[in-house]
């Protein structure tokens, strides 16, 4: 991020409820008048006043970040999640799964190459998630009582800046607005549906419970993100390093994401693309999530997560 670059946050002041957006400069907050989806959407008439905004703050304008609570950057009226998006982590997820007898560098061999070809013949797999899963980078993460599977995906996201509509891989970017993190907590037995097999996968009840979709705390403009495709994400349990990965590592880049997603069903500024999760989640780990434990998320750019979690009573 360049010297006179700035984030957008939502925030709320104390004692009031009501959700504000602004400029993250430094340690400042530069409170707007727009609701974070006007903003993007109407990001071209207004950018070069932001611009000179942040460039002509100081150390006493707008508000101390540490007086006010920073929300979820972002408010989508649709999500979009990428499946199996990273080569490491599948080729982990296919070791892991292995039938009995089967031996597990033969296992990894196979799925490697067939990630290979994927990446060069195949398309991206996506599914839904809701927007009412979302949370804070600090809001406590309450696991649910049904079940003791709980695990983590921490993701890079792309933020839709306007329309997107069968746009190819090329033009894809020029729809990005910026981007944002998020940690997808999935519940992990309920992932297959076991009685209806021949359904699959059941991505409702496994990835949107309240909360699990912890985001931001940052919403970086494209413009001073650089390069989706090299930053680092790494997400810490208790202290220890779980996921530390390149982006380089994603199998579809999320030009190809953007694209593919919008070949379907056109994207809305403020919608989020997620880009699924690196090698190191809890079920690679033998480790699932418990009462007590602090996952801290950090992607290149893009701020701090914590998240303290806590069973469901």
């Amino acid at each position: 991020m360049t010297e006179a670059s700035y984030s957008l946050v939502r925030f709320l002041e104390a004692g009031s409820d009501k959700a504000r957006t602004g400029l993250l400069v430094g340690g400042r907050v530069l409170p707007l008048d727009s609701d974070i989806n006007s903003l993007i959407q109407h990001w071209d008439s207004i950018e070069a006043e932001l611009d000179t905004l942040a460039a002509s703050a100081g150390a006493d304008t707008g508000l101390d970040r540490a007086v006010v609570e920073i929300l979820a950057p972002v408010e989508p009226a649709q999500v979009l999640q990428t499946g199996a998006n990273y080569r490491k982590h599948v080729v982990d997820l296919a070791v892991a799964h292995r039938e009995d007898g089967q031996d597990a560098e033969e296992v990894r061999a196979k799925t490697a190459a067939m990630m290979d070809q994927r990446a060069g013949q195949g398309t991206p797999y996506f599914f839904i998630g809701l927007p009412t899963a979302i949370a804070s980078a600090t809001d406590p993460l309450t696991l649910p009582s049904y079940s003791k599977s709980h695990d983590w995906e921490l993701e890079l996201a792309a933020v839709i800046g306007k329309e997107a509509f069968r746009v190819t891989p090329e033009e894809a970017l020029d729809y990005v607005f910026g981007y944002t993190m998020v940690n997808d907590i999935t519940t992990r037995e309920f992932v297959f549906r076991r009685d209806m097999p021949a359904i699959g996968s059941d991505w409702y009840r496994a990835k949107n419970a309240p909360g699990f979709l912890p985001t931001g705390p940052l919403l970086v403009p494209a413009k001073f993100f650089g390069d989706p495709q090299d930053v680092q994400v790494t997400l810490k349990l208790n202290g220890k390093a779980m996921q530390d990965e390149s982006t380089q590592d994603m199998i579809f880049g999320v030009a190809k994401l953007v694209s593919e997603a919008s070949q379907t069903m056109p994207l809305r500024p403020g919608d989020l693309v997620l880009t699924g999760s690196p090698a190191g989640n809890g079920q690679h780990w033998g480790r699932l999530l418990q009462d007590g434990d602090v996952m801290e998320g950090t992607i290149t750019g893009l701020g701090t997560q914590l998240i303290h979690c806590r069973d469901e009573k």
